[in-house]
């Protein structure tokens, strides 16, 4: 079963049980899935399924912490639910540690040793981290060693 096949089980499983903010949710996923499908005029992989996810999760925790900065805990929640959802779609992040150990070996491999050498590293935690690196952390990581 292709990944937006299980997405859509998931989906209608939801619709069927009556988990509507959870159907919801897949409604929107399945939707930016297949818009990717359509631009890429092909079907799309599992990485590049889990590059929109990951999008989407992305702006639900930008929304939370804007939600929650205006004091309307309600939307913030809603959001919440929402990212909840999307989460069980992903791989599981790399804790701080296994980041900041992935992140001194590009360092030593690559010679850097100052903030401008921020571009070579940057993409290769994330390329070797293969989806499973928090962008922010591994930065912030990153910033201090190199600091």
């Amino acid at each position: 079963m292709s990944f937006i096949e299980t997405i859509k089980t998931d989906m209608y499983s939801a619709m069927k049980s009556g988990e509507k903010d959870r159907a919801g949710t897949l409604r929107t996923l399945l939707a930016k899935l297949k818009d990717r499908q359509i631009q890429k005029g092909q079907a799309i992989t599992v990485l590049e399924g889990l590059a929109v996810i990951k999008t989407l999760a992305k702006q639900r925790k930008e929304s939370i912490e804007l939600y929650l900065q205006a004091n309307r805990i309600d939307l913030a929640d809603s959001e919440s639910e929402e990212l909840r959802v999307l989460e069980t779609y992903l791989p599981k992040m790399m804790d701080a540690d296994k980041t900041r150990h992935l992140v001194e070996k590009i360092i030593s491999e690559t010679g850097a040793n100052g903030m401008g050498d921020i571009g070579i590293v940057m993409p290769l935690v994330i390329q070797q981290g293969r989806g499973m690196v928090d962008g922010k952390i591994a930065n912030n990581i990153l910033k201090e060693l190199l600091a």
